[in-house]
């Protein structure tokens, strides 16, 4: 394998890793949940992922060979009116998490070295795949906080829990 596919094959990995984050922290909450805010200037669970969808959208569609920031993208709408079901979301969500694989599929030793544009700045294939991975593990942290702050005590961590780094280490490096 060769570094590039090497590199390919771990952002991949990171992808799908921050995407399960997601999935995990969409099934501990319920409907009326998706639209929870702290206060009325922060955005909910469900805009967030609007924004998330429309950034994939922009960006992995035609990767290598349109701007990553498309003329339909309305950005600014991203944070008004949120999906109004979770059902909705979720089926947006997968939406742009497919768009995103398929785009990253294409990518091979022949395109790796391209440059492709993100707002009219050039970036390598490299550049561009670190940028959206640092962008999504944001919001899909935002989006795990704000599943902590609503389920609380009744939250299910998504890592190792609170307290519980010692068994999670005897466990990994038991003996066999």
């Amino acid at each position: 394998m060769n570094y590039q596919e090497n590199y390919i094959e771990s952002a991949v990995f990171e992808f799908k890793r921050y995407k399960t984050l997601g999935d995990k922290t969409f099934a501990q909450l319920e409907e009326k949940n998706i639209h929870w805010t702290f206060s009325e200037i922060d955005n909910s669970i469900s805009i967030i992922v609007k924004h998330m969808v429309g950034n994939m959208l922009s960006r992995w569609t035609n990767f290598l060979t349109e701007d990553g920031e498309k003329s339909w993208r309305n950005r600014e709408t991203e944070f008004k009116d949120a999906y109004a079901s979770k059902a909705e979301m979720i089926e947006a969500w997968e939406k742009g998490w497919n768009c995103l694989f398929e785009a990253i599929a294409s990518i091979n030793s022949d395109n790796f070295d391209s440059k492709i544009k993100i707002r009219n700045e050039e970036h390598t294939v490299f550049e561009a795949v670190n940028r959206q991975l640092a962008h999504y593990a944001n919001h899909v942290g935002q989006i795990i906080f704000i599943g902590r702050m609503i389920k609380k005590s009744e939250w299910v961590s998504l890592s190792i829990a609170k307290g519980k780094s010692d068994d999670f280490n005897r466990q990994r490096f038991r003996k066999s």
